[in-house]
Parts: structure tokens; sequence; C-alpha cells
């Protein structure tokens, strides 16, 4: 099934949610790659500003992912969704007149809050759309989130050749134009609804009470750590090979990167799927992110066989990231609404991408130590072997998870809680991070799911 055709048989809301990621990170990935150079540039910031400014973005969406997953279980996702968009178009409008600190550091941390409020509303509510055939929704939803991801940049690139306050225009337009779309278009959802009234506080603990969860969530930060280092470790390889001619480098890196995501998600998920489970699928994604990095460490730099072909095993590299990212997301996606037992879905996402986010934060301050160590001692080598042994850390990690949550339920379960996938009579069938979600009625209106990127992402 071609990708236009697996897209049409959603239904109107899945639809429109898969758009609007699309356009989420077309307008964000349009202005937010030039940003530093915009403050240190033409408005003269200091490097600590622009520090400050960028960090600000970040805080306050990583930081603030929990929120937002809360107001979304609470309020409904839709609510959640049209307030975030509406406050980036409000954040970008912001960038296109604001020139102090004061006015760069409330416009950078309203576009990072509007990301931690429709993120967790996103996933979950596409979730709980698509019930059963979650896993291909998001399978499709990571094409449009890639192509946008892929497109951006470029688009980004052409309108600063007239000016920057022209791209943040432009990204604003996008926003507004999502914000009316999901406004007027996208039926309300809400996640289930319990007799029991609790306080936000009890949520949180319920979540983080889930020591599975958190388990599985602390596992999983291997996964964005090793996959982020396209934006990291890749383009500093890039500059070390090629020199001033990185930047060429670096963009066809990212092509292949966004075209193999967006070509080969359908099969590659179908692929993993009919061959090992949703379980075992995210093992060995991960297993594939762990070995992607072993090219590098036998060919570390252009002194063996030359720049070109280091350069051709720094597009290998990001290739197989590209698969291994291609083959985690949809199965980490459904997990955490398996793990979740349909409850309080948009709440774990937020918890989640919080998780990973620090992970994120803390593993490329590492990388970036030890890249810059490593270069310094002549062991080039290291940096990739290091990556390597953190991916199969974590593949490890989760292989027990999977192992563990199969001799929980080795028994068949109760369909009595339309959130709770039917579990099949064997011991790997049973795993929660497998494919029983795919045999779910449609009609539960299941929720589950990422980035990620990204954040993966």
């Amino acid at each position: 099934m071609t990708v236009f055709a697996k897209f049409r048989s959603f239904d109107l809301a899945a639809r429109l949610l898969m758009i609007n990621q699309f356009g989420i990170n077309l307008g964000f990935y349009m202005l937010m790659p030039y940003l530093a150079g915009y403050l240190a540039g033409p408005l003269g910031l200091a490097a600590w500003a622009v520090g400050l400014v960028l960090g600000v973005r970040n805080f306050s969406q990583q930081g603030m992912f929990l929120v937002g997953g809360t107001l979304a279980d609470r309020l409904g996702y839709k609510p959640l969704i049209v307030a975030g968009c509406l406050l980036r178009t409000v954040g970008f409008v912001l960038l296109v007149f604001a020139t102090s600190l004061p006015g760069l550091l409330i416009a950078s941390a309203a576009t990072g809050f509007a990301g931690a409020l429709f993120n967790p509303a996103v996933r979950a509510y596409l979730a709980a759309d698509t019930g059963e055939r979650r896993v291909a929704a998001f399978a499709v939803f990571n094409i449009f989130y890639q192509a946008g991801t892929l497109a951006g940049p470029l688009v980004g690139l052409a309108l600063m050749a007239l000016d920057f306050r022209v791209t943040a225009g432009a990204a604003a337009v996008v926003f507004a134009g999502l914000t009316v779309a999901q406004l007027c278009a996208l039926p309300t959802r809400r996640g289930e609804q319990t007799t029991e009234r609790t306080t936000v506080l009890e949520d949180w603990r319920t979540v983080f009470g889930d020591r599975r969860f958190v388990a599985f969530a602390v596992a999983m930060i291997g996964s964005y750590v090793l996959s982020f280092q396209v934006y990291l470790a890749l383009p500093l390889q890039a500059e070390f090979i090629a020199g001033a001619r990185s930047d060429t480098l670096t963009s066809a890196m990212f092509v292949v990167s966004g075209a193999v995501a967006v070509a080969g998600q359908l099969r590659i998920t179908a692929w993993f799927r009919a061959r090992w489970g949703s379980g075992r699928s995210l093992v060995v994604g991960m297993g594939v992110l762990a070995v992607s990095f072993v090219p590098l460490a036998v060919v570390p730099g252009p002194g063996r066989f030359g720049v070109a072909a280091a350069a051709a095993v720094l597009l290998l590299v990001a290739a197989l990231l590209a698969v291994g990212t291609a083959a985690v997301f949809p199965f980490e996606m459904d997990t955490v609404v398996s793990l979740s037992g349909g409850k309080l879905v948009a709440t774990h996402y937020g918890f989640y991408n919080t998780v990973v986010g620090i992970g994120i934060l803390v593993g490329n301050l590492a990388t970036g130590v030890v890249v810059g160590a490593a270069r310094a001692a002549g062991l080039d080598w290291a940096v990739w072997i290091g990556l390597t042994l953190i991916g199969i850390v974590a593949a490890f990690a989760l292989h027990r998870l999977d192992r563990s949550s199969a001799g929980k339920h080795t028994v068949a379960q109760p369909h009595s809680d339309p959130h709770v996938g039917r579990y099949r009579g064997t011991v790997q069938a049973a795993s929660v991070m497998r494919e029983s979600t795919s045999r779910t009625s449609e009609s539960t209106g299941r929720r589950r799911m990422p980035p990620t990127p990204a954040a993966r992402r």
C-alpha cells in the first residue's frame, strides 16, 4: 500500500493530525536553525545571551511537557492542540519585532511552551482515534513528521535570502493556518474519564509510581541520545572531514536521513512488525541504532582511506540511524499507551518526553565533551564505540523489560477494560510491548504515542 493510500485509510481527525504535524515541523524548522545566527549577527547579542535565549526555549518545552500532558487529559486534546499552535504563532510574531533581550526571552519561552502544550495532546489524540491501528498510524505520522523536518530548513534557507524577519513572519503564518484548521475541522476528543475524581498530584503519583513505565522511559533515553547525533556528532564529523565544504556534506546527510525516513517508513514498520512484533522490534531497532556508529569506528576520519571514503561512511551512518529511528518510533509510541493501560495517556506522554528530554541534554553535553577530548588525544574512534555501547546497554534494558512483561502476563487477560490490549496465550504474545495492541477493537478508542524526536527528535 502506498503512503497516500495508507493515509487515506484513516479518518479525518487522524489525517488532520498528520498534516498538522507536517505543518508544525515545517514552520519550526523554517526558523529555528537560523535563530542563533540572527541573534549573534544582526542583533549582535553576546554568546551567553544567545545561549540563554535558546536554553529558555528548550527548557520551556522539555520542562513543561508534563504540565501540557496533564492539561490535555483534564481539558481535552483539541483545546491544547489549538492553544499550542496559537501560542507558537504569537511567539514567532514576537520574534519578528523583538530586538531586546527581554522581548526575545518572552518570544522564546512562548515558542517552547507551545510545544509542551500540543505535543502530548497530538500523540494521545492520534492513539485514541486510531485504536487498534495506532502502530500503522504512527508510522504514517512519522513520515509527515520527517517530511516537515526535511522541507523546513530548505524553505527557511530560501526566505533567509530576504530577511530573518520574513522567515519568522512566514513561520507565524504557517502556525496561524494550523490554528484555524484545527479549531474549525478537528473533532473534540478527550481521554477516558473515570468516575473517581483525582487531583493533579495524584495523577502524577500514578505515573511516577509505575516502575515499569519509568524504567521504559529511562531505557529509551539511549534511543534519543543516539538518534540526536544527526544534529550534533555527525555535523561535527562532517566539519572534521570536509572543512570549508562541511555545509554541503551536512546538507547531503540530512537529505539522506530524511529520504530514508519518508520513503522507507511504512516498509520498515511492516517488516519489523511481521518479523518480531512490537516488543522485540523495539529491541532490534535499538540494536540497529547501536551498530549504526560502527562504520565510523572503522573509518573515523579521512586519514585512512581519504575524504571521499570518510564522507561516504558518514552518509551510510546517517542512513542507518534513519532506519533505526523509523523502526523504533511507531512501536515506542504504541508502548507508552500499552504501559499506561489507556489511562492518563497524555500525562504519560508528557512525563515520557520530559525524561527523554533530560536524557538528551545530559547525553549531548557528554558527547560534546568526549568528541573534543577524543580528537585532542587522537582517539576519534572512541566516540563512536562509546555511542555503540550506549545503544547496546539500552537494547539490553528493553530486552529485559520485554522478557519480564512476558513472564508476568502468560495468562490471557479479560477484555473488560477497553484500554488494555487482548493478550494471546503465549509468553511472547503477552508482552505489553508487543503487537497485541493490533488485536483490540477499533471502537475502544485507545491512545498511544512520540519524538522524537526527537524531540526525537
